[in-house]
């Protein structure tokens, strides 16, 4: 299959390796920073371009892989002819952003990408979305080549999984960032924390979330919630978010 990359960061960066490892063509990169679309585009024996107007018209595939913001109005610099199918890779962008072409559809992978750590594809969940019946039987097809699970997922079960990413990923990471800086001010190494992250991140791997919850809140401990919060009576802000998790777990407890 032959394959045009909108976009040189990290998803078109994994994305265009894994593909082409499976013998997929490369044949286009495109970014609006032609140095970035070169420095991919050496690694794949591919043309680098910075203009969407020198985009090849003949290509199977078009992957769109830019952030959610811009997607918008890089598709509307493509040309609406294309004879292939046109995909993007968002979690919270609707399959329509891309009606005015006559194939589109979307493959979103449950997973944040970097460039210099190597991702194990075949462990990666892919919701698959298209326009027609044919078209989501492609995708299916070809990103099965790389994962064990991929799925047909509307655009609305979509956003409700990018959200669930965004919990469990993005907002737990602040979570992290706060306890580093609470040990670091009193000179403890943020080590101490590590093997618990992974416990619980074991534990929920095949149990429900809410069947694992421990902690003074779901023991109704108000005596350490108390104390936790006269800790951080310097701020405020902390002292907000550690109320508002406690009131939550409370209330499912």
């Amino acid at each position: 299959m032959n394959i045009v990359l909108i976009g040189s960061g990290n998803i078109a960066s994994t994305w265009g390796k894994a593909l082409a490892a499976l013998g997929h063509r490369i044949t286009q990169i495109y970014s609006h920073t032609l140095a970035n679309a070169q420095a991919l585009a050496n690694s794949l024996s591919s043309q680098a371009i910075s203009d969407l107007k020198e985009l090849d018209l003949t290509a199977d595939l078009y992957i769109v892989a830019v952030s959610d913001a811009a997607i918008p109005s890089v598709v509307e610099q493509i040309p609406g002819n294309l004879t292939g199918l046109i995909i993007h890779c968002s979690g919270a962008s609707d399959l329509q952003v891309l009606s005015k072409f006559n194939r589109f559809g979307v493959a979103y992978p449950i997973q944040s990408f970097s460039k210099t750590i190597a991702i194990d594809f075949a462990k990666i969940p892919f919701g698959i979305e298209a326009n027609t019946a044919e078209d989501e039987t492609l995708l299916q097809r070809l990103f099965s080549e790389l994962s064990t699970h991929v799925f047909a997922c509307s655009s609305e079960q979509r956003l409700a999984i990018h959200l669930g990413a965004v919990l469990v990923n993005n907002f737990s990471n602040a979570l992290y960032q706060m306890a580093y800086e609470l040990l670091a001010q009193k000179n403890l190494s943020f080590d101490l924390l590590r093997p618990i992250i992974l416990e619980t991140a074991e534990k929920v791997q095949n149990r429900i979330p809410k069947d694992v919850q421990t902690g003074p809140a779901i023991r109704n401990d108000d005596g350490t919630i108390n104390k936790h919060l006269q800790f951080i009576s310097d701020n405020p802000e902390w002292q907000s978010i550690y109320q508002q998790i406690t009131s939550l777990i409370k209330k499912r407890g």
